[in-house]
């Protein structure tokens, strides 16, 4: 009985210490990792089946493509050798330059190319043994389709010799058309467009350039008025100009082709840059007052009345002291410095006013360290304020403390100031003009450029973005009549400026209230061409002289002077020599640069 009821017990506890074991459950840990790997498993099946489906495509269109290229040949092999051209091409024909075709759903783009080519193998141009430049024609048939990848082609080239195996002369002349960059390097692929609407049929052929950055076309019409343009994808555009009314001398003219003699033509193109021009007014004085006229500008008082356009001691004899007055906050927008506090105050025998510059809450004083003598007061008017930074101190309170040992006198302040530069700030919707250096031509109004520009306005902002612009040098102006603006400054320099290829080139112009007669004047550094801040400029002539000092961008205007051509301006700063231009003249808005 014992050792049945000891066996049981003993099952029990058996059995219970094995069910109370814990048992490992998945964590989120392992979750997260199990999902993490499905995830990889399962994106590389499906980018192996996209995969998978880009190159059956491809490969479908490829097909396509090769079938429209072999199907084109076939044509050109059935045709008679003087029949080998294309429609407005050079040599002339019936196949199209440019077709667009669809195949199985899929369109397609087929171009196709027919030259003269010049073989070395007997000489080149005026080198040829014989004489004959047209010693073959080269055929090229390219069909051009559109992938996720991008755009595929799939080009053919043949070379098709005359049917007796011998050359023969053709009419025309040869037109040589060479691409190059802005540094003169040959551009391979550009795209040449030549047109010409006066011969018989008319040409219009869209070709590139070879391996040299040359187009050469043997057999064209003699004829003139060839406008040949020359363009890229990103890069800007040269071409030939037809004469107008407006441009009666166009530079470079259309060409002319004659007969066994060869036209050769350069032009230059370069990667397109952009420019953004921001307008501003100039940094302007500002100047805030308090005539203690109420208490609209005052922040805190302790023992001080204000009436009667006076700050003073509070009540009538006898005065409690001290009194203590406090600014409300000054904090003007687009603070660009401080300059000065100063005040009108009377101060009766045993009187005091001792004056202080707190940070905006009006809690702590400006430290010593930016503003010496602030920690014990000021007694004496003005106090130099330019030592306070405008970052940590973007606003400021005045204070005053008024004391007197006297029962009957009470010192006071008839008003307090302070002095500050304020700006740049925006300046929006200035219309302004834009011209670049290059020039296409001359008429009866003059030179005529390139590119001219007088849409040009910034917005809501004061910012205008330009795209699509050549290299060049670019003169920007504003109308003083029509905006209300003179120039002040231009900065990173004066007008004009020079854009490189593919350069972002970005110009802030400080403008000013407009003046019918003013003078911009920058200086610069004679040895390295640095524009030169802080430097002393007078303007004078009989009976007048103005001095200012060169802003930032080394530049600074002498608004108000009257027209005349009799100016001296002289530039100067420390460390350079003083150097004076005479008979300067000064009608409208006028520039001079001084250098130094």
């Amino acid at each position: 009985m014992n050792t049945k009821a000891g066996g049981f017990s003993l099952l029990t506890s058996h059995f219970s210490r094995h069910a109370a074991s814990p048992q490992r459950g998945v964590s989120l840990l392992d979750s997260l990792v199990g999902v993490f790997l499905m995830l990889v498993i399962f994106l590389g099946i499906a980018a192996a089946f996209q995969l998978s489906v880009d190159v059956i495509t491809n490969n479908k269109a490829r097909a396509g493509a090769v079938a429209l290229a072999n199907e084109r040949m076939e044509y050109i092999r059935s045709l008679a050798y003087a029949s080998l051209g294309t429609s407005g091409g050079i040599p002339s024909g019936a196949i199209p330059q440019t077709e667009t075709i669809s195949l199985n759903g899929i369109s397609y783009t087929r171009r196709t190319l027919i030259e003269y080519v010049d073989d070395a193998k007997d000489g080149t141009g005026a080198s040829d043994s014989n004489g004959i430049t047209a010693d073959y024609k080269q055929v090229k048939v390219d069909l051009a389709w559109s992938s996720r990848a991008g755009t595929r082609h799939v080009t053919l080239a043949a070379r098709v010799s005359p049917p007796t195996g011998l050359e023969s002369a053709v009419s025309g002349g040869t037109l040589v058309i060479n691409a190059v960059s802005s540094t003169g390097a040959a551009l391979v692929g550009a795209q040449v467009q030549v047109v010409n609407a006066s011969t018989t049929p008319t040409i219009n052929e869209t070709t590139y350039t070879n391996a040299s950055g040359t187009v050469t076309l043997i057999g064209a019409p003699a004829a003139s008025n060839y406008q040949i343009t020359v363009s890229e994808l990103g890069y800007s555009t040269a071409q030939t100009y037809s004469a107008t009314a407006q441009n009666t001398n166009p530079s470079p003219a259309n060409l002319t082709v004659t007969n066994a003699h060869t036209t050769t033509g350069t032009f230059a193109i370069d990667v397109l840059g952009s420019r953004s021009v921001n307008t501003w007014t100039q940094i302007l004085t500002g100047t805030w007052t308090d005539t203690f006229a109420d208490l609209s500008k005052i922040g805190t008082t302790t023992n001080a009345d204000i009436s009667d356009g006076v700050a003073r001691l509070a009540g009538s004899s006898p005065y409690t002291s001290p009194g203590e007055v406090q600014s409300f906050t000054i904090g003007p927008s687009y603070l660009n410095k401080w300059k000065t506090f100063s005040w009108i105050d009377a101060e009766p025998p045993d009187t005091s006013i001792r004056y202080y510059v707190y940070d905006g809450p009006g809690t702590t004083l400006v430290p010593d360290a930016q503003l010496p003598g602030n920690s014990a007061g000021f007694t004496t008017s003005p106090v130099d304020l330019t030592g306070v930074s405008t970052s940590t101190y973007q606003a400021i309170r005045i204070d005053a403390i008024l004391t007197t040992s006297s029962t009957t006198a009470t010192p006071s302040i008839d008003s307090w100031s302070v002095g500050y530069d304020y700006g740049p700030q925006p300046l929006p919707s200035i219309a302004f003009t834009m011209q670049g250096a290059k020039t296409i031509g001359s008429g009866p109004n003059g030179t005529v450029y390139k590119y001219n520009n007088s849409g040009l306005t910034t917005n809501t902002s004061g910012v205008v973005s330009i795209s699509n612009l050549e290299w060049d040098t670019y003169l920007i102006t504003v109308n003083g009549t029509t905006t209300g603006y003179d120039i002040a400054s231009s900065c990173a320099s004066p007008q004009p400026e020079s854009l490189s290829p593919g350069a972002m080139l970005s110009t802030n112009l400080y403008l000013a209230a407009h003046t019918q007669n003013s003078l911009l004047v920058d200086v610069r550094s004679a040895a390295s061409g640095v524009l030169l801040s802080g430097s002393t400029v007078v303007v004078s002539r009989t009976g007048f002289a103005a001095t200012s000092t060169s802003d930032g961008c080394g530049q600074t205007l002498f608004p108000s002077l009257m027209s005349s051509n009799s100016y001296t301006v002289q530039a100067g700063a420390t460390g350079y020599a003083t150097s004076t231009a005479t008979n300067v003249s000064v009608g409208g808005a006028s520039t001079k640069s001084m250098t130094i």
